[in-house]
């Protein structure tokens, strides 16, 4: 039974000693291989460096040949090693499988070897005794790892070197400049040149707010003409070629002018190597401007051939146009108004108007100040309204009172410049009712026009004050001319006498008004402060500081205003008529408003606004100069405007409240929607949740909601009903009503349908076109009433303001005396400031899409920073 089992497991371990055997054959004969080989690889790894880095690429022919010569002969010489080579015999693999297992004995020979002698049976049994023990050594004998010997043979690790190179010209091959393999065996001629790249464009000047174009791309390849404005800025840049470049322009009539070179500073090469040389050419950029029709050409080589062409066509920047649009006017409190109309094709850069006495001074006047100086806003660009109005408070200088020539002039960005018609006027002063602050006032001007007259206005102010007990009801008065005395007779030089020329002014002043000049002071210079914010696109962080400087001079202003009515008795007299109070409420109202369109980006609209609240505040300062008695009870045609107003009015807001009714009921049956589908979802739970939700934001039952409707449509009724009586009004009047009332009348009953129908959408559609259609019908009927009440409208002040006696002491159309006809500022309503949010906030939520191309968040970007 033994034997059996031993001569079971004899071929299995003859498979395993044949597998060592084999295994430690490969590794004996990679060991005395590999020494042999290492120069063989050494050289040709030096071979692909060389390539690699484009050193036979960089060389002359006979120095590549050279080298691939003696890269050739290092090969053949790194064979010869390779006749040293044996394979390993049997008995070699064997004392090394004996050596590697630390087997003692030879257990391997035993396993082959024969006992000498004669064979005897028991010496037969003990010889395979002695093979069996010597075989159970063998069980986990294996093979050894190859030891090459390299090591000891290069000690210094030269091989490392090689292999470094080789690695890092092989990742150097991918770059432009690296080598191939087949470098070697072809020919590459130094003076091989990179195809130029070209690439040109044209930036139009930035006022303009024209795109760059760019002539190379594939969309203007087969563009015929290029249409720029004048003195636009064109540059083409050209990289790689042979350098010898030149772009020249040619124009309409043939003449050709050479386009120089920029200055860009380009990395120059280390030295005057061959590889130095074989570098491609610096980048070569030209820069010039077109200020004419003609083409631009691009041409290389000795012979200079055309190698790409552009055609323009320069469109010429047309000189500004500015004009009176209405002659120049006093406003009612005393500024110098200027309404003037400025066209440029791509929007001026700046205004003025010039100041010039009708009089010229005598040659050996000195005065003290020079004109008045008066800059004019300019249109926004891009925008479509060319008509601006300019207020400016010129009473205080000097010339105020005199006739003045007058000349408006404006710059666009090109430099070009125009001027208006020269007007002669008189420029506005300040009235003065005191004697005695007309007096100081004369003396200033006196003096302001001529210094030299410095001893003749000191004698007119002893004058002045010969009999002080007669001329002067307060005694501070007194002692103020005396002081200004003091300092005229100090004062020594032209500032000096500035000083006192500015004194005398505040003295006239304060005789005249008391503290109310400072107050109107800094509310004009805390709405000018705001109104340049706004034009010059400020923070909200300084509209908010602005907004609380003008809240805080207005409150003083009032505060003031209202304590010199108490002590004025003739200005408490002037009693306003019905519609014509204004309350603080309605002038923070309106202040807020202006804050609010500020911040919301709609900035043209806040300044128009902002201009209202002056014109406004102008007129409650004109008061002061009223008459007791102006004014007189409203007429029956006053009384017509005044119900069309308020029928206006309530049609306004009957659409605010049907609008609000619409989205109510959209937003219900949006949330009901939404209870069934989580209904749907969630079970029992999910209704138990709900119903605390819904008793939380409940809104209007089914049955509230058609009673509300009903009362609209029963108010949109009755506002028919109301227009018609007004139009019968009117006829009996001899107005005969406009084709927007019948307009109007058509849209209110269209609106009253649709409210019985409970379509809120519709009815909200119908009521803006009846309102709109109103507007258009008042516009009518106001020029026939205005046409009716001419004989009753009061005369125009010095110079030329014209009372209006259809707005309110603050120049607003008034709420109770005839509709907005649109010729006042349009201020937007709460749908479309909601609105405007929504667009500011869609643009930047684009904005921040990193995907969004450059293109457009250049567009969005100059949307947003629009004024």
């Amino acid at each position: 039974m033994k034997e059996t089992l031993a001569n079971r497991e004899k071929p299995i371990f003859s498979r395993r000693l044949k597998q060592t055997r084999l295994v430690t054959r490969a590794v004996m004969m990679l060991e005395r291989v590999w020494p042999l080989i290492i120069p063989l690889l050494v050289t040709l790894s030096l071979f692909a460096s060389l390539s690699w880095f484009g050193i036979f690429r960089a060389i002359p022919d006979m120095a590549r040949f050279g080298l691939l010569a003696a890269v050739l002969l290092a090969a053949l010489a790194s064979l010869y090693p390779l006749r040293f080579y044996r394979n390993p015999r049997a008995e070699e693999i064997d004392r090394r499988i004996e050596a590697a297992n630390a087997l003692t004995h030879t257990p391997l020979q035993a396993q082959t070897d024969r006992p000498a002698g004669n064979e005897t049976g028991f010496a037969q049994t003990l010889w395979r005794e002695h093979q069996k023990r010597m075989a159970e050594k063998l069980a986990g004998a294996g093979s050894d790892l190859p030891r090459t010997g390299v090591p000891e043979r290069d000690p210094w690790g030269l091989r490392a070197v090689a292999a470094l190179l080789l690695v890092t010209a092989f990742a150097y091959s991918f770059g432009p400049r690296g080598g191939s393999l087949e470098d070697g065996f072809r020919a590459v001629t130094l003076t091989e040149t990179l195809p130029p790249r070209i690439d040109a464009w044209v930036t139009p000047p930035p006022y303009t707010g024209k795109a760059p174009i760019f002539l190379t791309v594939q969309n203007n390849a087969d563009t015929p003409l290029f249409t720029v404005p004048s003195g636009s800025d064109v540059a083409l840049r050209v990289t790689g070629g042979a350098g010898d470049e030149q772009l020249a322009f040619t124009d309409k009539d043939g003449t050709t002018r050479d386009i120089a070179l920029a200055d860009i500073a380009t990395p120059a090469p280390a030295s005057d190597t061959p590889s130095a040389l074989n570098l491609p050419a610096a980048p070569r950029q030209f820069e010039g401007k077109l200020t004419a029709d003609g083409v631009l050409s691009l041409r290389a080589g000795e012979n200079r051939e055309a190698v790409d062409s552009w055609s323009f066509a320069v469109i010429p920047d047309r000189p500004p146009v500015i004009r009176f649009s209405d002659e120049p006017k006093r406003a009612v409190n005393g500024a110098f108004e200027l309404r003037y109309e400025i066209e440029d094709d791509y929007g001026a850069a700046s205004a003025k108007a010039d100041f010039a006495l009708e009089d010229t001074p005598s040659a050996d006047a000195r005065p003290l100040y020079g004109p008045p100086e008066m800059p004019l806003s300019v249109p926004r660009r891009g925008g479509r309204d060319i008509a601006l109005k300019a207020t400016r408070d010129l009473t205080e200088h000097v010339w105020a009172g005199s006739r003045i020539k007058l000349t408006l002039s404006t710059v666009d960005d090109a430099g070009q410049e125009a001027r208006s018609e020269t007007k002669t006027i008189v420029l506005p002063e300040r009235p003065f009712t005191n004697p005695l602050a007309r007096a100081v006032v004369e003396l200033r001007k006196i003096l302001s026009l001529d210094a030299n007259q410095k001893r003749r206005v000191v004698d007119l102010i002893d004058a002045i004050t010969l009999r002080p007990e007669d001329t002067f009801d307060n005694p501070s008065y007194y002692l103020g001319i005396m002081a200004g005395r003091t300092r005229l007779q100090l004062a020594a030089t032209d500032d000096a006498l500035r000083d006192v020329s500015d004194y005398l002014w505040n003295m006239a002043l304060q005789i005249e008004d008391g503290d109310l000049s400072t107050a109107e002071k800094n509310l004009r210079q805390a709405q000018e402060a705001l109104k340049q914010a706004l034009r010059d696109g400020a923070s909200d962080e300084e509209i908010d500081r602005l907004m609380k400087e003008l809240r805080q001079a207005m409150n003083e202003f009032l505060r003031e205003f209202a304590e010199r009515a108490a002590r004025d008795p003739n200005l408490a007299q002037q009693q306003p008529q019905p519609g014509q109070e204004l309350s603080q409420s309605d002038l923070e109202r309106m202040m807020d408003q202006i804050e609010n369109l500020a911040k919301s980006g709609n900035r043209q609209q806040a300044e128009e606004l902002l201009s209202q609240l002056q014109d406004m505040m102008n007129n409650l300062q004109a008061r002061r100069q009223q008459r007791p008695g102006e004014g007189g009870q409203e007429s029956e045609m006053r009384q017509q405007m005044n119900k069309l107003g308020e029928i206006m009015r309530r049609q306004q807001e009957m659409m605010n409240e049907t609008f609000r009714m619409d989205q109510m009921q959209r937003g219900e049956q949006q949330r009901g929607q939404n209870r069934q589908q989580q209904r749907g979802d969630q079970g029992q739970q999910g209704q138990q949740g709900e119903g605390q939700q819904g008793q939380q934001g409940r809104g209007m039952t089914p049955e509230e909601f058609a009673e509300a409707l009903k009362q609209l449509q029963q108010g949109q009724g009755q506002l028919g009903n109301d227009l018609e009586a007004l139009m019968k009004s009117l006829e009996g009047m001899g107005i005969q009503p406009g084709e927007g009332f019948g307009e109007a009348g058509e849209a209110m009953d269209q609106a009253e349908g649709a409210l019985g129908d409970g379509d809120g959408g519709r009815a909200t559609g119908e009521q803006g076109r009846a309102l709109e259609a109103l507007r258009k019908g008042a516009q009518d009927m106001m020029q026939q009433m205005q046409q009716a009440m001419q004989g009753d409208q009061g005369g125009g002040e010095e110079g030329g303001r014209q009372q209006n006696a259809d707005r309110d002491p603050l120049g607003r159309p008034r709420a109770t005396n005839g509709p907005d006809d649109g010729s006042s500022v349009k201020v937007p309503d709460e749908i479309d400031m909601q609105r405007a949010r929504q667009i500011l906030e869609a643009i930047r939520k684009r904005l921040g899409n990193a995907l969004s191309p450059e293109l457009e968040r250049s567009y969005l970007e100059r949307l947003l920073k629009l004024e």
